[in-house]
């Protein structure tokens, strides 16, 4: 089904405009904390690295793809469409999720269960300037392997503040497994001679795995001066890896225009069927709550950019995931890449 969703409007989308290839990597690093939204609860931290490599005529020149994986990935028509640059990602990121009281050391039966989610992400995208799909496979460990508890309250005493007490109640040790399938699309683009300039991004898709399962859609909108050519804000999620650029009228990538600036705001929404930081473990008994099954995001930040160098900042605004939760959360997003 997340393979059809994609696929349909491919005929009516057929602007595959060949780009010149470059070969710059960009390397990111991503970190969320709800510390920006003066809490410490829900989603509380998470830090993510990735790497994006330059343009490839096959997926297998990026050298790191395993030899068991590569059949897989060119059995896949919708990641092998000629006419489109391709590009490998990586990611190694760690999420922490946990109660809103973290004093006691009691389950708390009405609030989420103490979390760890720590993977390791390869991810497949054909691109030009209107559009950018991705199918990215995700593999990690739930529980106390994920070392969720290690690092939160190692921070905390870093920190003097107190520690959470709670992670002997965290979700166990369980495999992650998902596939992540998403389409994004520059639906309007101009710009004058000045530099200044708007865009308008959207982005649809889905996941399927033992983590979660959902239907996802949104759309972003920039503007500024020397506005980056790719895909939007970058942030720690399923299928959020489009910091590279995609050709030399970037700013990282144009000796002319090596300066930029713009201000973005964007929603995006989930329709979920699984999340299995709420729904508790899947093959054993675990704490749980009630998910809620439409979850929406409010984001607004801005970026700069200086020579290889991008630097956003954004502020999240997620509704009630589960039943009981109280209130709306809220977090910050950091996110500094670098193309080289």
């Amino acid at each position: 089904m997340l393979v059809a969703i994609i696929l349909r409007p491919a005929c009516v989308l057929a602007q595959s405009t060949a780009l010149p290839y470059n070969d710059s990597w960009t390397a990111s690093v991503m970190f969320e904390n709800d510390l920006f939204g003066n809490s410490d609860r829900s989603y509380t931290n998470g830090v993510k690295l990735s790497w994006i490599s330059g343009d490839l005529t096959q997926y297998r020149e990026a050298g790191r793809i395993p030899r068991w994986l590569s059949p897989l990935v060119d059995a896949m028509p919708f990641i092998n469409e000629t006419g489109l640059q391709r590009n490998v990602s990586f990611s190694l990121d760690q999420q922490i999720f946990t109660p809103a009281d973290i004093s006691v050391a009691e389950l708390v039966t009405d609030d989420r269960p103490y979390a760890g989610w720590l993977n390791f992400s390869v991810a497949f995208h054909n691109k030009n300037l209107h559009r950018m799909d991705t199918v990215q496979l995700v593999f990690g460990v739930v529980g106390p392997a994920a070392l969720g508890g290690d690092a939160q309250n190692f921070v905390h005493k870093v920190r003097d503040i107190p520690t959470a007490r709670g992670w002997a109640n965290q979700l166990r040790n369980e495999p992650g497994f998902n596939i992540v399938i998403e389409r994004k699309r520059r639906l309007l683009q101009s710009t004058n001679p000045r530099g200044i300039g708007y865009d308008l991004i959207s982005h649809y898709g889905g996941a399927l795995g033992n983590v979660h399962i959902y239907g996802n859609a949104g759309i972003e909108a920039r503007f500024g001066w020397n506005l980056p050519a790719d895909f939007g804000l970058s942030m720690i999620r399923p299928g959020g890896e489009v910091s590279g650029p995609v050709d030399n009228t970037d700013p990282r990538l144009n000796l002319k225009s090596r300066f930029g600036a713009h201000l973005f705001a964007a929603v995006a929404g989930r329709l979920v069927g699984r999340n299995l930081f709420l729904d508790g473990n899947t093959f054993r008994d675990s704490h749980s709550v009630n998910k809620r099954h439409a979850v929406g995001d409010l984001i607004v930040g801005g970026s700069l950019l200086y020579r290889g160098v991008k630097l956003s900042y954004a502020q999240v605004w997620r509704t009630r995931e589960f039943r009981n939760q109280p209130k709306f959360h809220n977090f910050g997003s950091i996110g500094l890449s670098w193309t080289f």
